[in-house]
């Protein structure tokens, strides 16, 4: 097991808390986190390039001329490839398809090392209760800045970009969270593994720890 701070909102160590190294200590591999974040991306791309072939753009129904005594070359349509207005060849369709599909279990270890290299680091911060009264963004910037701060040592900096993460039903942590630069407020259910690369902190409570030993503990230990 692991040992590791828990702050309370004022950025007080209020204990600690036992985290266990199935979820939070284990060895990174590279190639299985970069193999998922790649995985996510490409699940969420928009196809937006398409281009029609011969047999979608209007007109060309009637044979421009005929096929013999104009001196011209044979044409059957002027909607061909080689006419202005025609269709394109081999252009890029709607129809293409770039989703990529990953093993449950290989995404909940990426997830996982991805948190374990946080804690290796010290970029990750427990605090007891995530709690904002009125969904407040005043309270969650005075929050969130002093939780940054006890950890951040040196000059001051700007704010680092932080993953808040909290338990399913806390949505005014998320209300108040919404409008503050580089932050992002998610819930323990819908972790991924994009938002937590890119992130430099993650502040995350009690209970979401304890979900996610408690989620991600089960699917190890299988």
């Amino acid at each position: 097991m692991i040992k590791y701070k828990v702050y309370n909102q004022q950025a007080e160590v209020v204990g600690e808390q036992q985290l266990t190294e199935k979820v939070f200590g284990l060895t990174v591999n590279q190639t299985l986190v970069h193999q998922a974040m790649v995985a996510q991306l490409a699940n969420s791309r928009d196809v937006l390039a398409d281009t029609k072939d011969r047999s979608e753009v209007s007109g060309g129904g009637k044979k421009p001329w005929k096929q013999k005594g104009t001196g011209r070359a044979r044409a059957g349509s002027s909607r061909s490839p080689l006419w202005i207005g025609g269709g394109v060849t081999f252009g890029p369709t709607s129809d293409r398809n770039f989703s990529q599909k990953i093993n449950k279990k290989m995404l909940a270890k990426a997830i996982c090392m991805i948190f374990s290299d946080r804690v290796a680091s010290h970029d990750m911060i427990i605090v007891d209760d995530l709690e904002v009264k009125e969904s407040k963004t005043k309270e969650m910037k005075v929050m969130v800045d002093s939780l940054l701060a006890a950890e951040i040592s040196g000059t001051k900096v700007a704010r680092p970009r932080t993953v808040v993460l909290t338990g399913p039903s806390l949505e005014s942590v998320k209300l108040a969270g919404r409008n503050l630069d580089r932050v992002q407020v998610l819930n323990n259910q819908n972790i991924n593994v994009v938002s937590l690369l890119r992130a430099n902190k993650i502040i995350i409570s009690q209970q979401a720890v304890n979900d996610l030993q408690k989620r991600y503990g089960a699917e190890a230990a299988q």
